[in-house]
């Protein structure tokens, strides 16, 4: 089941069984919580199952979302490495299986392990790319172009041709809001600006988005070409 894991995918059968049997199993339904931001447990997590979603409170209450995983991603491998108080809150978006692994043993794994040392240095690498990206964002764009650049990332995950893509289901305008840090009233008009404009269209529990080189060319012209 962890060779569905992206940085387990290409482990040889031994090595599988070594980190099988360093894991315990947990089953977690629906908006269950699995960590919560600043408490002190340090395991990493695998998602064999389902799907999840990283998120917190701002002082004011409102909710910030950081991103949803989906099966064959990890995650509380920061508090793994560094040993410091969970960073965000984590919980069930749908049922989901997960392989949980001690900090002791993921680290240990790492240094012994050159392959999985080498696609976790890559993880980590890539998750400062895209989160230097997301401060660019906030701090350059306006609303409409974040809502604009967060489509964009949902439609990475289910495209239907070079130039189309549905996702299924589609997320909720308040989410949408907690993903770029506004409001819902922002990201209705901005959806029916689009409608308009036959760039995306509402299909009962689908979003279709009709013409993505279209929405990237607005995104890219907002950044300044970038």
């Amino acid at each position: 089941m962890l060779s569905s894991i992206k940085e387990f995918q290409n482990l040889s059968v031994k090595d599988l069984e070594i980190v099988a049997a360093l894991c315990q199993w947990y089953r977690y339904e629906i908006d269950n919580e699995i960590v919560r931001y600043r408490d002190q447990s340090k395991s990493a997590f695998f998602i064999v199952q389902g799907e999840i979603r990283v998120m917190y409170h701002s002082v004011s209450g409102q909710e910030i979302i950081l991103c949803d995983l989906p099966s064959g991603e990890m995650f509380g491998e920061l508090t793994a490495l560094d040993g410091y108080p969970r960073s965000a809150t984590a919980i069930a978006k749908t049922s989901v299986l997960l392989a949980s692994m001690s900090a002791d043993d993921f680290c240990n794994l790492i240094y012994s392990n050159r392959k999985i040392a080498e696609v976790i240095l890559k993880r980590l690498t890539g998750q400062i790319r895209r989160l230097t990206e997301r401060i660019y964002d906030y701090s350059t764009l306006k609303v409409r172009s974040r809502i604009q650049v967060e489509l964009l990332r949902f439609a990475k995950n289910h495209m239907t041709s070079a130039n189309t893509a549905v996702i299924s289901p589609a997320p909720t305008q308040a989410e949408i809001a907690n993903l770029v840090s506004t409001h819902r009233e922002a990201v209705s008009r901005e959806l029916n600006d689009l409608a308009k404009n036959k760039l995306i269209k509402r299909e009962n529990q689908d979003l279709h988005l009709l013409d993505i080189k279209k929405l990237s060319q607005m995104v890219n012209d907002a950044r300044g070409g970038l």
